[in-house]
């Protein structure tokens, strides 16, 4: 057990430490109380802002050396959705198998869809088997898959592997000795078992790290390309499973095994941890996306998803960026939104048409991974159109730069609105994204005081946006309509529940 005199924390602050830059180690021991403040609440709450020039926010590089997002697919939504795909095994979920894997990611190989940088087939829980290798490292499923194999088979076809995992493992792994040392596994436990029979780590022990080591040895060996690492808290919705209430030291742990390995391995830790200090550091140091909010599917339906977990997010996404401006940030740790699902039909997506659209843009305009869920073998043609438009796929790669922030319309606010306005950008000559949105009626999560039901106009001046052109071409990223705006005019658009308006504009 930790002791209860150091919090894990500062443990974990202290071991980022010794793995970051020289440079932003000796920036954080100019300000040490740092270590030992915690801004008010998990997710901190910029202040209002309203109005004057805007100051883009920039994305940097990640710990794992990406500069963008990733994009691709992921099967949570459908294992635990089966009654959305017919081809879906439900007689296994929330459990899948190597054949449904294969047959849902090998829709990411269609030119146009592969070309457009969709190229992760990302694995979600239960790949697994209940017990662990001879060296208690935790492997697949024999009986459902064969992940050398499946690695092998994408990466034959472009594509990249994903794995997901949780900051513990099955607690017979006890009594194995980790690979390539004489040195028992359950040396590195913490004296904490759930519910489940799962076991933690002591973050402070040195052959914690050896094992991590040897974990993602194992894991490159086969090829993979992409970690979700979940139940990372403080923040996740652990309820009473017995989970200990900081697991950051995870994080570490899993960048350093990643960097000692030598595999460039993407990192995404989930789901709606904490963003206060010195958790946003911790995160920042070692992974290349973080889980703002919660899973946004409905699970166990027939349909996907609804707006209410979306509105949800967005605000989560409010609350991110805000912090950033105010304290000045790159945007390291890109934002992980949940997964996409606007490949299918409105009656499957759960969503309208116009919705879609909206959480196309949203995701977009974020810089936030582009992960579907959907049924890839039932996109139609909106779906097709929304993952592959060329227009689309630039305002990704500006907004990846770039992303958006919220000036909202009559003030230029950063706070929370039913009818909203964002803007990425401007560039340094001069181009920016604008999206207009009324996000509906709040369904409980939106953060904002309902205005009115049904189709608004929002409107917005240039002023409001903070962009200082004195004229700008607007083009709609998806209907390809436009028009001109000059100094001092507005951007504006009648929007029902839920629907928006993306427009790129550059300089008239």
């Amino acid at each position: 057990m930790l002791s209860s005199s150091i919090s894990p924390a500062s443990i974990a602050f202290a071991m980022l430490c010794s793995l970051l830059p020289l440079t932003l180690v000796d920036a954080m021991a100019a300000n040490p109380s740092l270590q030992e403040r915690a801004i008010s609440g998990c997710y901190p709450v910029a202040p209002n802002n309203t109005g004057g020039t805007i100051v883009p926010v920039k994305t940097g590089k990640t710990p794992q050396g990406f500069y963008s997002a990733p994009r691709g697919w992921n099967s949570w939504a459908i294992q635990i959705n089966p009654k959305t795909t017919p081809s879906a095994p439900s007689d296994l979920s929330p459990l899948t198998n190597q054949a449904f894997i294969i047959e849902q990611c090998s829709v990411l190989a269609d030119p146009d869809i592969l070309a457009a940088g969709y190229d992760l087939c990302s694995l979600d829980g239960g790949w697994y088997g209940n017990v662990t290798d001879q060296y208690g490292r935790v492997t697949y499923d024999d009986t459902r898959f064969d992940i050398p194999k499946l690695a092998t088979y994408l990466h034959s076809k472009g594509l990249k592997l994903g794995l997901y995992n949780m900051p513990n493992l099955p607690c017979e792994a006890a009594d194995k000795n980790i690979y390539g040392h004489d040195i028992k596994v359950g040396t590195t436990f913490n004296g904490v078992e759930d519910k489940y029979g799962l076991c933690y780590f002591n973050y402070t022990h040195p052959n914690t790290q050896l094992y991590h080591n040897s974990l993602i040895d194992l894991w490159a060996s086969w090829g993979a390309d992409m970690i979700k690492l979940d139940y990372i808290t403080p923040g996740s919705n652990v309820g009473d499973y017995g989970v200990p209430a900081d697991t950051s030291g995870a994080a570490i742990a899993y960048h350093r095994a990643i960097i000692n390995n030598g595999r460039q391995i993407r990192l995404d830790l989930s789901s709606n941890i904490c963003r206060n200090e010195p958790y946003l550091e911790i995160w920042e140091g070692t992974s290349d996306s973080i889980r703002l909010a919660v899973d946004i599917n409905n699970q166990h339906s027939t349909a996907f998803v609804g707006m209410w977990k979306v509105q949800g997010t967005i605000e989560q996404y409010r609350l991110y960026i805000n912090q950033l401006v105010l304290d000045k940030k790159l945007m390291i740790a890109r934002p992980d939104f949940d997964n996409l699902f606007v490949g299918n039909q409105a009656s499957v997506s759960g969503i309208t048409d116009g919705q879609r659209i909206t959480i196309m843009s949203h995701w977009i305009g974020a810089a936030a991974n582009l992960i579907i869920g959907s049924d890839m073998t039932n996109l139609d043609g909106l779906g097709r159109k929304l993952l592959t438009s060329t227009t689309a796929l630039q305002a990704a790669d500006f907004c990846g730069k770039l992303p958006m922030q919220p000036r909202n319309p009559g003030t230029g606010s950063n706070q929370a609105k039913q009818l909203q306005a964002w803007v990425a950008g401007p560039s340094t000559i001069g181009q920016a994204y604008v999206l207009l949105t009324n996000l509906g009626p709040d369904l409980g999560r939106g953060g904002y005081a309902t205005v009115a039901t049904g189709a608004q106009t929002v409107s917005i001046t240039l002023s409001d946006l903070g962009l200082t052109g004195s004229k700008y071409l607007v083009r709609d990223v998806w209907s390809g309509n436009s028009t001109t705006v000059a100094a001092g005019g507005s951007l504006s658009a009648v929007l029902g529940e839920g629907e928006s308006q993306f427009l790129r504009l550059t300089f008239a």
